[in-house]
């Protein structure tokens, strides 16, 4: 029988390994970034860094284009996670809090829609904008973003609303609330960890995008920050210290916004998994 102690041991000794292991190609990046071009190629990316430069991310962010792309990137994500939250919640509260006909057929309609393989849809959402004139436009890309995360958003979010009490409606509705002032004042606010939540979610899922972006954009004045990083292996095949400069800036918004709704993330999860 094995102690308790060995147990913990063991524990800590593979959670501290898979650690290690997850975050040594992250460390590897960041190192590759602050070191000369000369330094690489002559030691080599797995060695130790024998010099300390920012010039790469000064390449990666003029030259290189990625300053352009994180602006196009941020046009992209802002409109859509704002749009798309505000489209699910409203529809969440509809079909939760209220006796809507066939809103169970609704809400698996919405949920299939996620659940076909989105390179299925690449050729037909393309000729789609082409036809209504907005293809290689960001408007395109905000549009399918949002469309393809509608449905996810609010089946989850419709679960969340259905365990806050009718108690609290009741109360609303006696104090002479009508439905808009139910939902702006009393569910929102209730609503705000699984929405934190989910916008950290859909944050990093919009900003990182590359199969939509590749799919109705062409031209490389608006492309998103992930086609930008393609282009840029390109354009520095053999300069691993710009591209991984690059690659770090591209990661800076979706961490930021992480540490930022970290606590109210967590919380979501939590109060998710309890009910």
């Amino acid at each position: 029988m094995i102690s308790r102690r060995v147990r913990t041991f063991l524990f800590h000794a593979g959670a501290g390994t898979l650690s290690v292991l997850w975050l040594l190609p992250i460390a590897l990046v960041l190192v590759t970034s602050i070191r000369t071009f000369d330094d690489v190629a002559t030691n080599g990316l797995g060695s130790l860094p024998g010099s300390f430069t920012l010039e790469p991310f000064a390449q990666a962010w003029g030259e290189g284009g990625v300053g352009g792309a994180m602006l196009n990137s941020l046009l992209v994500t802002v409109p859509t996670v704002v749009l798309s939250l505000a489209l699910s919640a409203a529809a969440a509260f509809a079909l939760s809090r209220y006796e809507i006909p066939f809103r169970r057929s609704i809400l698996l309609v919405m949920l299939a829609g996620n659940l076909l393989p989105p390179q299925i849809l690449l050729v037909p959402v393309a000729k789609l904008t082409e036809v209504l004139g907005i293809y290689d436009t960001l408007t395109a890309l905000v549009i399918v973003q949002v469309g393809f995360g509608l449905g996810f958003y609010t089946f989850v979010l419709q679960g969340f609303l259905r365990a806050i009490p009718n108690e609290i409606q009741q109360a609303a509705v006696i104090d002479g609330a009508g439905p808009i002032r139910i939902f702006w004042s009393v569910i929102l606010p209730l609503a705000r960890p699984a929405l934190a939540a989910l916008s950290a979610l859909a944050f990093t899922w919009v900003f990182n995008d590359l199969l939509w972006a590749i799919t109705v954009l062409r031209s490389g004045t608006v492309m998103p920050v992930t086609p930008a990083l393609l282009g840029l292996q390109g354009q520095y095949v053999s300069t691993w210290n710009v591209i991984a400069a690059g690659s770090v800036l591209a990661a800076i918004p979706t961490v930021a916004v992480f540490l930022r709704f970290q606590k109210h993330f967590i919380s979501g999860l939590a109060i998710g998994a309890v009910k």
